[in-house]
């Protein structure tokens, strides 16, 4: 299925989520890593932008055009990403990839694993963006 259309079978359903960088080189390494960990693939590349598609759900990284106003999540508008992590394996092996990456941090850690009352791992990557991938029961 052509991952740039909707499928009728997944109403509802997150189609892409498109993020914008303030310095899109330092944000891509980051998504790059994660995405990849999380079995997205490179979907598009191009001056100013990239994409990773995992099934008929992708995401699109772009260098912002207004760079003097930083991200806030806890500003009105997006407060973080979460992903569905494969098992607790995963989220112990993200966030150990966390804690070595010099571009990204481990949020909570005197709560890590349980900060949101399940297993999980909060970070915030390199323009400030919460991400959290949840564990399985």
């Amino acid at each position: 299925m052509d991952h740039d259309h909707a499928d009728p079978e997944r109403a509802g359903q997150l189609h892409h989520v498109e993020l914008y960088a303030s310095d899109l080189d330092a944000s891509v390494g980051f998504w790059d890593w994660l995405l990849g960990e999380l079995g997205y693939e490179p979907k598009e590349e191009w001056d100013g932008g990239r994409s990773w598609v995992n099934g008929p759900t992708y995401v699109v990284l772009v260098q912002a055009a207004d760079i003097d106003r930083p991200f806030d999540r806890r500003s009105p508008g997006l407060n973080h990403l979460a992903f569905h992590a494969a098992s607790r394996e995963q989220v112990d092996e993200l966030t150990a990839g966390v804690r070595e990456r010099g571009d990204a941090t481990v949020l909570y850690e005197d709560r890590h694993p349980f900060a949101g009352g399940y297993y999980a791992l909060y970070c915030e990557n390199p323009e400030g963006v919460k991400v959290e991938v949840v564990g399985p029961e």
